[in-house]
């Protein structure tokens, strides 16, 4: 690729991330080590390896959560790897949503609180916010928890809290880290289930981190990494 076609983005991707390098020179580490990853609207990608092969550095840089050493990242044609820090919330308020394994939801607020919660950041009016939070709470299954506080759900009603506070804004993109590691088997399929039917009803590009294999192979396609690069890069039929 020249260096010409390394600086314009291309209309084809949702995700273009062009040698991406992601050092930290204090400790003589170097996280990630030239990943090129293209994504497509609509395409459901597992990125696989071991622990410290780079998968969460290279999903916070996707998440604009953190920035690169070197390198370009393009989000939706746009050139996202020298954002600031507001410009960048701004981008995952508006463009993303976030799954993660520990659900990050606010412990003294309600089910409804927690998924109301950036469409307030959002500037959109309460009673707005609430009806679009009870209808995506219902939608994940929640319908009656509305006012229940975490403590007072299963880790799976958790996670569906979590869900539903990442759809409720409508994002592009869902990025998730390791979304089912906190719970059994059985509530992970649910949990798969349940983000395989919001995608199909929303046209959505999924990019998940995990290290279950069959939790991976709810995507069709498995980008492997070692030592901060990619390995290998495998198109399959989900299973």
């Amino acid at each position: 690729m020249s260096a010409s076609e390394r600086g314009v983005a291309s209309t084809r991707y949702v995700l273009d991330a062009r040698g991406l390098h992601k050092d930290y020179p204090e400790m003589g580490v170097s996280a990630l080590d030239g990943v090129d990853l293209t994504v497509e609207p609509g395409e459901f990608v597992a990125l696989r390896g071991a622990s410290g092969s780079g998968k969460s550095t290279l999903l916070n840089i996707l998440g604009c959560i953190d920035r690169p050493s070197r390198g370009q990242y393009f989000l939706g044609g746009r050139d996202v790897s020298t954002l600031d820090r507001t410009e960048s919330a701004w981008v995952r308020l508006h463009y993303l949503g976030f799954i993660f394994q520990s659900f990050h939801l606010i412990g003294s607020d309600t089910a409804l609180e927690n998924v109301s919660l950036p469409l307030f950041y959002a500037g959109v009016a309460r009673r707005e916010r609430e009806r679009r939070a009870r209808e995506m709470l219902a939608r994940v299954g929640l319908e009656g928890r509305e006012h229940h506080r975490p403590r007072e759900l299963s880790g799976g009603q958790r996670q569906r809290v979590a869900i539903a506070r990442a759809f409720v804004s409508t994002p592009k993109v869902l990025l998730a880290d390791e979304p089912t590691g906190a719970l059994d088997s059985r509530t992970a399929h649910e949990v798969m289930q349940l983000l395989l039917e919001l995608r199909a009803e929303r046209d959505l590009t999924i990019v998940l981190v995990t290290h279950e294999e069959d939790v991976a192979n709810y995507a069709e396609r498995h980008v492997f990494m070692r030592d901060g690069r990619v390995e290998k890069d495998v198109r399959r039929a989900a299973g």
